[in-house]
């Protein structure tokens, strides 16, 4: 190990970590992600296999941040004062993957909606239970001066394993697969053995971590002071909403950015392959070739823009470094915002990777320059609840988006999901110009 900084944490000093222990402690992260990009690529198709209707998609997309909202605030504060002999966060990274595998291996033999729309709040709320303490175990683990990279190659692994979950339908066409082999439910089983793929890479990639990365030990003074605060699920609640109330002014002022970018981007995950199909096969008919043809292709393109993230995640380390999350962050968001309301402008497939490398740009910036705003602004004590309180910026648009979205669908939009796209890029653009309300604490 390099040269010892001292933590925010009274009685620690966190060692200066190399970049290939920052890489082994966020492998984790990988699984995750995985998961959450066979979502973002295959629910919206899955549920119309299944017979859902389009004007009420967003509905059926609630378990996510509704689980987000109740579990990772919970989880975050549980975990804070979790003195077990395995860590603070470890066994709900460990607990979380093995639920969310036996989920994801459930999902695609869904026989009907309600399956399938069940099984998606099992498989959000176990994510739910590893996602918060894994931010917080990063921030633990880390000194300051290394937050930066640390959250940013979270976000590197985030389009990493996003990439490959959006590809792997295509990769297991060019093995010999046929597109259009569906079982009795016409669920492709291209997207079925997807599934199952991505339910290995779930467990398997948080065994590494767990191997590799073991948490920094409590001191007996940390000890001594967790062991004072109350039990029980009560005192959990009732620190959940002194945090609440105690939230750090840059922490507020980041809620309006999150309104904004992930209101955009459940608009863009909910609707983009409804608006391919329309734009460049003309269907919206989930049992035509065109259709699963427009499956693969948003497969491609997402899996472009996660792979652009992955990339830009470390090219955006050097430029946050010099000109600061706030520029990084509302740069990357204008880029992406433009590109966005371009997309169903496009009418040759090849054409939609350039506006992708500028959401992929985004998607990088999105899953880390917040956290490193937000991670010099609140108390080392309280990282777990402060991360999960943080999620709730995210879910609460998202639930927003789920039943404003359906009121003005045809009204409008005119049940056009074509305009939800533009809608989505200009929200982007709204986001960036909110980054400049955020004052940063000392970083």
């Amino acid at each position: 190990m390099n040269s010892v900084t001292s933590s925010k944490l009274p009685g620690v000093r966190k060692p200066r970590l190399s970049f290939w222990q920052i890489i082994n402690m966020n492998v984790g992260f990988f699984g995750i992600q995985f998961s959450f990009g066979l979502q973002q690529s295959s629910m919206s198709p899955l549920y119309k296999y299944l017979g859902a209707d389009e004007a009420s998609l967003p509905y059926l997309w609630l378990a996510g941040p509704v689980t987000g909202l109740l579990v990772q605030p919970l989880i975050g504060a549980l975990s804070d004062r979790t003195t077990s002999r395995w860590g603070r966060r470890t066994p709900y990274f460990l607990i979380g993957a093995i639920l969310c595998s036996i989920g994801l291996l459930l999902m695609p033999f869904s026989p009907a909606l309600w399956m399938a729309a069940s099984l998606l709040w099992i498989l959000d709320a176990a994510n739910n239970v590893t996602m918060e303490p894994y931010r917080a175990f990063v921030s633990d683990k880390l000194d300051a001066s290394q937050h930066s990279v640390g959250f940013l190659t979270q976000s590197a692994f985030t389009g990493l394993g996003q990439t490959l979950a959006y590809l792997t339908p295509s990769i297991l066409v060019l093995l010999g697969m046929s597109s259009n082999s569906v079982n009795s439910h016409q669920i492709p089983y291209i997207v079925i053995t997807a599934f199952i793929i991505g339910a290995v890479f779930s467990l398997a990639s948080i065994l590494w971590t767990l191997k590799t990365s073991p948490e920094i030990a409590l001191t007996p003074d940390q000890l001594a002071q967790i062991k004072k605060q109350p039990v029980g699920w009560r005192a959990t609640l009732a620190e959940i909403v002194m945090a609440i109330r105690e939230m750090p002014p840059t922490m507020r002022q980041l809620a309006l950015v999150k309104l904004f970018q992930w209101y955009a981007m459940f608009c863009y995950w909910q609707y983009i392959m409804l608006s391919l199909g329309r734009t460049l096969f003309s269907t919206s008919d989930p049992g035509s070739a065109g259709f699963r043809e427009a499956a693969l292709l948003n497969g491609q393109i997402g899996a472009f823009y996660n792979f652009i993230a992955f990339i830009a995640a470390f090219a955006l380390v050097p430029f946050t470094r010099r000109f600061g999350p706030k520029i990084s962050h509302a740069s990357c968001l204008t880029v992406a915002g433009l590109c966005m309301i371009s997309i169903p402008n496009i009418h040759q497939p090849a054409l939609l990777f350039i506006p992708m490398a500028g959401i992929g740009l985004a998607w990088a910036s999105i899953m880390g320059n917040p956290y490193i705003m937000l991670a010099g602004s609140i108390p080392a004590e309280r990282t777990g609840v402060y991360m999960g309180i943080f999620n709730m910026f995210i879910v609460i648009p998202m639930i927003i988006q789920i039943f404003t979205l359906p009121l003005y669908y045809q009204a409008w939009l005119g049940a056009n999901p074509e305009n939800v796209i533009r809608l989505a890029g200009a929200l982007l653009i709204c986001a960036a110009a909110a980054v400049g309300l955020v004052k940063l604490g000392k970083q």
